[in-house]
């Protein structure tokens, strides 16, 4: 059920995104801050209901808010920057760029940098919708990007790093598609997560994240479907979600919680050297608290784990269709706490999901079940009482 309403706030998405149209009759305005001109009180002169391209050269330094906005777009000119000025935000919420209650709105072309500890460089809510950012470059911000209060973006060919937080926040039953973009953090340091959701819905695919305590985290409902489709790119290249942690400092490549989900479909997810050597609950996927994963068509790689591959646990389900979880220094499908694991043959029963090469291929407690083992391939080690060779079969 819950894959089926991922697929449909796609589809929603995407149509939304069609019927946004871009007058032909756009007011050009243009502002140049290297000459002392001001982005927001330029703004602040527009009608917001009339379609408006700004382009900006230069670099602003100061707060800029759209708020109420139609068929607006910013476009920064080669070099253009927006930086966050020395004096407070002054507002009870603010971000370096806050946009608000505003309709196909689109962002391009900046360089965008705010501290890590006073706001974060955007933020989008209170029900916008059709907010597209493009080819930003984000730098700080408590968090890079934040979206909240029922508001749909596209974030595509964005890099976010080195946030306080997060580079990407996703809250209250937003829905965000993001493609072809790079989430970092360059030290590895404490404590930082690639994506972060609560109560939302995402779409990617051609992103990586790197050096992150957790590369994507999901709670309270969330979520996450990894698939890749052409409503603003054409297909080409690779399609892959790729989660990497060369500094070592990565807890969870995935961490769902509170009912989230998350859905493998249409692009691969691939997690690299993810955990920590004392295992526990470290990993490439941790699925807990009544959550769900549900891999497709081969499309989940973890390798090299130094804690667990993927652990299912406190009543939280998983099922694998052609995965590959190999070399990893704990367990490579671990079950418990009234939890279970499908290893599915897939359509034509035949698709099989190789687990070596780890501590222990296979655990699982006394109240928790892996089935259909048949659709393993090779001879992986067990410790798991509750091991059937086929997927239960229905009255």
């Amino acid at each position: 059920m819950k894959r089926t309403q991922g697929i449909l706030m796609i589809l929603m998405f995407a149509s939304v995104s069609v019927m946004a149209q871009t007058s032909p009759f756009s007011i050009p305005v243009t502002v140049n801050c290297a000459v002392g001109q001001s982005l927001n009180r330029t703004l602040a002169k527009l009608d917001k209901h009339l379609a408006a391209i700004v382009s900006v050269n230069g670099t602003c330094t100061e707060y800029v808010q759209v708020i109420g906005f139609e068929n607006l777009t910013l476009k920064g000119l080669p070099g253009a920057a927006l930086l966050q000025p020395p004096s407070g935000a002054g507002n009870l919420f603010n971000a370096l760029l806050l946009i608000e209650s505003s309709r196909s709105v689109t962002v391009q072309g900046f360089n965008m940098q705010a501290d890590t500890i006073t706001i974060p460089v955007i933020a989008i809510g209170h029900g916008s919708n059709d907010v597209r950012l493009r080819n930003l470059n984000i730098v700080g911000g408590t968090q890079g990007i934040i979206v909240f209060e029922n508001s749909q973006v596209l974030v595509a060919h964005v890099t976010g790093k080195d946030p306080g937080y997060s580079p990407l926040g996703i809250y209250d039953a937003s829905d965000v598609h993001v493609e072809h973009c790079l989430f970092e953090n360059s030290s590895g340091a404490l404590w930082h997560v690639g994506i972060n959701l609560g109560a939302s819905h995402i779409t990617l695919f051609d992103t990586t994240i790197k050096n992150m305590q957790v590369g994507i985290s999901a709670g309270s409902g969330s979520i996450v479907d990894v698939t890749a489709y052409d409503t603003y790119t054409p297909f080409g290249g690779s399609s892959a979600v790729t989660i990497l942690s060369p500094a070592g400092t990565n807890f969870n490549g995935v961490s769902l919680g509170g009912g989230a989900s998350l859905n493998i479909f249409g692009a691969k997810l691939v997690i690299n050297n993810p955990g920590q050597p004392w295992g526990g609950t470290t990993g490439g996927i941790q699925v807990s608290d009544g959550s769900t994963l549900s891999a497709f068509n081969s499309n989940l790689v973890i390798t090299g784990s130094h804690g667990q591959g993927i652990a299912v646990l406190n009543d939280s389900h998983a099922t694998l269709v052609g995965a590959t979880i190999t070399g990893g220094g704990h367990g490579g499908l671990v079950v418990g706490n009234l939890s279970s694991i499908d290893v599915n043959g897939g359509n034509n029963n035949s698709t099989q999901t190789l687990v070596g090469g780890n501590s222990v291929d296979l655990f699982c407690d006394a109240g928790s079940t892996i089935t259909g083992s048949v659709n393993l391939a090779g001879v992986p080690t067990a410790q798991c009482a509750n091991l059937l060779g086929s997927e239960v079969t229905l009255p």
